[in-house]
């Protein structure tokens, strides 16, 4: 596929489409006509593209330039980003969630446990001096 952009660039995209499992099968590509700067170009030529990738309902919408074909390359590049933040977010609130149940079993080692009741027996006298000064008005 000839995106008018170099070589290197769409071989990187295609790896990256390959790693995130996305097949060109699997994407629907519509044409419309954009809207916004461009002139007749724009009036004329159906240059905003829209993906349709089946697989997880995700649609993408590119019409940030005047030619077609850089915005094929585009809208690939914007689906493949919004694939892997989906993917990758599920993973992230999972090891959050493990992370927390970690922390929330771990025990206190010995000198936090210390510090815990050295502070409670502060606030528990600093409770019984007021009750005696009460207790003497």
């Amino acid at each position: 596929m000839d995106f008018g952009t170099s070589p290197q660039k769409q071989q990187e995209l295609e790896r990256r489409m390959a790693h995130l499992g996305i097949r060109e099968a699997d994407i629907l590509e519509t044409f419309v006509r954009s809207s916004g700067h461009g002139g007749q170009n724009v009036n004329k030529v159906a240059t905003c593209v829209v993906l349709h990738h089946r697989p997880t309902g995700i649609v993408v919408k590119c019409s940030r330039e005047r030619s077609q074909a850089l915005n094929r390359f585009l809208a690939r590049r914007i689906l493949c980003e919004k694939i892997d933040a989906a993917v990758h977010s599920a993973q992230s609130e999972e090891r959050q969630r493990i992370a927390k149940l970690r922390r929330q079993k771990r025990r206190r080692s010995r000198r936090a446990r210390e510090k815990v009741l050295a502070d409670k027996h502060h606030r528990s006298m600093c409770k019984s001096s007021r009750k005696h000064r009460e207790m003497a008005e």
